[in-house]
């Protein structure tokens, strides 16, 4: 199954969650698209509601099916903790996502744009691939030919805060994972146990 790449606020407002962080796509309509997205809808069986939930956080980190539930069965031979708990921490972990929490990109669609770019260096090293996970301690910094770029500098001075779990250098346009993030710092919209239960009912 291939990338959604189409427009990320009919997906918001269908799943009822802000994908984009902002808040934006709910804010005027908080309600389903389509003709009859403010009509009488069914109530979701408990199938249904697993489902939505696993698609809400796929749609979030912006995965294929295929890339969601790899990283789901590596979640699970984690040893230590819980399994939807270590699925959310390695989502994390994922260097778009790193660039997106250090406040390098606006949303994690244009931090991932910016890794496939080859804008993005970790430990010095460039590297394009989204998924590359990253190590506490790595640090993550924008290439010396791309720190003047807009996209970049615009992003940077738009972040308010970031997460406790990452420090950034604004002047040197670096951050690094200080730790692995704890639960009550990851999407609280999000109830991983229903994504276990999804998973092991197929």
């Amino acid at each position: 199954m291939s990338r959604y790449t189409g427009p990320s606020w009919k997906i918001s407002r269908r799943l009822g969650m802000s994908l984009s962080g902002t808040g934006k796509e709910l804010a005027r309509r908080p309600y389903a698209p389509g003709d009859h997205g403010q009509g009488r809808r069914g109530k979701l069986s408990e199938y249904g509601t697993q489902l939505r939930e696993k698609q809400k956080l796929r749609m979030m980190y912006g995965l294929t099916e295929r890339q969601f539930s790899n990283l789901f069965i590596k979640a699970g031979k984690i040893r230590e903790g819980k399994h939807g708990v270590n699925f959310m921490i390695l989502l994390e972990r994922r260097l778009d996502n790193m660039v997106y929490r250090l406040g390098l990109a606006t949303t994690r669609r244009q931090a991932r744009q910016l890794v496939n770019h080859g804008h993005i260096t970790v430990d010095g090293k460039r590297v394009d691939i989204p998924s590359f996970e990253v190590k506490v301690g790595q640090v993550i910094s924008v290439r010396d030919k791309s720190k003047k770029l807009t996209v970049i500098t615009g992003a940077v001075e738009a972040v308010v805060s970031r997460p406790n779990f990452v420090s950034f250098d604004a002047d040197k346009l670096e951050g690094s994972l200080t730790r692995l993030p704890e639960r009550e710092e990851l999407e609280a919209d999000i109830d991983e146990s229903l994504i276990v239960e999804y998973y092991n009912k197929l």
